[in-house]
């Protein structure tokens, strides 16, 4: 008989109950009447809310077709109960804090919970974007969580010199990192605080200076080939023929695709900036066999339910094609991005040309493709030949 695993899974920011069983046409049909339920091309299961009545619905549906292994969601809700338990005994207070919303999930002083409401609202008035906003909000938050019940407002630039040394040094965080945890630090004591020139004696370290990892046009074509289905081809493409990032890839929308034009209209970027890119021959066609078969209305990526796409799932999508084509290339969907640059380049494209495709401000991040391309150096002979 047919095996049914229930058990519990943690699918964007929440709890939901994963079925998992092999391809079984009878089981699959009745699964997918369930209420709520949605399949994850990430986890490669149907799933639903963690809910008592969906649970039932769930059982009723399956157990003639099927054996129930439930064990691994019982031992989930049980530990669950008792977390609970503990959140009840900590006391008003403390639930207050863990009940803050997504501002904070452990215990700060309320002082700088209010502090930190003041940052986000300020962040938010200034037009800063909800991936900034969360960046600074989580950067400023760990600190304060470092301080208990000393207040951020009382430290000196020595003791923030102090705590990014710290960082560095025994948290081995990246130079990357370093920068990330100053600019939220620098907002809150000098754009909240109005502690002008307060970060003037702090450095910054110096960031090292990485190459583009750049896919050879061989294997993006690959890659494409070994894509699961047709969506997948179609997104790897579009990130690859336009030169796009993650994020501009999954909000793109059906009314983006102007063929008329030959354009393809983003919007509101990386640094709210809208700009054009050409729209490929090939990739019209290939978006044109998608329409037809997938039907998007609102987003060109969507989900089972009409959702957006996710990041997540788009990363998952090239990394699964990558390992199929035995790409051994470290680095994620961004490489498509890339490649399409420095293939440009290697064409003969104008720098400047490749910068407004790009969506630059300083031609200087243009230029680091002049590093990777090929053009020039292999026209150059080693003196081994």
């Amino acid at each position: 008989m047919e095996k049914v695993v229930l058990e519990p899974l943690y699918h964007r920011g929440g709890e939901f109950i994963a079925l998992r069983f092999t391809g079984n046409k009878i089981l699959n049909e009745a699964v997918k009447k369930l209420k709520q339920v949605k399949w994850s091309q990430t986890h490669r299961c149907w799933y639903f809310p963690l809910k008592e009545e969906l649970y039932k619905d769930a059982v009723t549906a399956i157990r003639n077709n099927a054996a129930i292994d439930n064990s691994a969601l019982r031992a989930y809700l049980e530990k669950r109960k008792k977390i609970v338990q503990i959140k009840k005994a900590a006391g008003s207070a403390n639930r207050e804090n863990i009940n803050a919303g997504n501002l904070v999930t452990y215990r700060i002083s309320s002082a700088h919970l209010d502090q930190l409401q003041q940052t986000v609202k300020l962040l938010t008035l200034k037009g800063y974007s909800a991936r900034t906003i969360e960046l600074y909000k989580n950067e400023i938050l760990v600190l304060m969580r470092l301080l208990k019940e000393r207040n951020i407002n009382d430290l000196t630039t020595e003791q923030v010199k102090a705590y990014l040394l710290w960082l560095m040094q025994k948290k081995k965080f990246s130079e990357a990192k370093i920068h990330s945890t100053l600019n939220a630090l620098k907002f809150y004591f000098e754009q909240l605080l109005k502690r002008d020139k307060f970060f003037i004696e702090i450095p910054r370290p110096k960031r090292p200076e990485k190459l583009p990892k750049v896919l050879a046009a061989t294997e993006v074509v690959k890659m494409i080939k070994e894509a699961g289905n047709l969506k997948h081809r179609t997104l790897l493409m579009l990130g690859y023929a336009a030169g796009l990032r993650v994020s501009e890839i999954i909000n793109l929308r059906v009314k983006d695709i102007n063929s008329k034009r030959m354009v393809i209209h983003v919007e509101q970027a990386k640094g709210k900036k809208d700009r054009q890119v050409m729209l490929s021959e090939k990739l019209l066609e290939q978006l044109r066999k998608y329409f037809l078969e997938y039907k998007p209305k609102v987003y060109l990526f969507e989900g089972q339910e009409g959702e957006q796409y996710s990041a997540r799932s788009a990363q998952q999508v090239f990394s699964q094609a990558k390992e199929k084509a035995g790409v051994k290339l470290k680095g994620g969907i961004h490489t498509l991005r890339h490649s399409f640059a420095t293939h440009l380049l290697e064409q003969g494209t104008d720098i400047k040309y490749i910068q407004e495709l790009l969506g630059h401000n300083d031609i200087k991040t243009t230029l680091r493709y002049t590093h990777v391309s090929t053009k020039d150096i292999k026209n150059i002979k080693s003196p081994l030949d």
